[in-house]
């Protein structure tokens, strides 16, 4: 069972990882979003609370 929690932790933290980056490039490029400044702050605010919570977690499923 901690094999398939490991497993979801980091799919999170893939997905989340990939909105920041979306995020931040949309900020740089205005590319996938449209350049709306404050929808692309808060996925990053989103995504690093993701990071932050997936991180805590596989410190817990040690």
């Amino acid at each position: 069972m901690a094999g398939q929690a490991r497993n979801i932790v980091f799919g999170s933290l893939g997905v989340a990882a990939l909105m920041a980056v979306a995020a931040i490039l949309d900020m740089a490029l205005g590319l996938p979003f449209g350049g709306q400044t404050v929808w692309d702050i808060m996925l990053i605010l989103a995504a690093g609370l993701v990071i932050y919570m997936g991180i805590d977690c596989l410190k817990d499923i040690r």
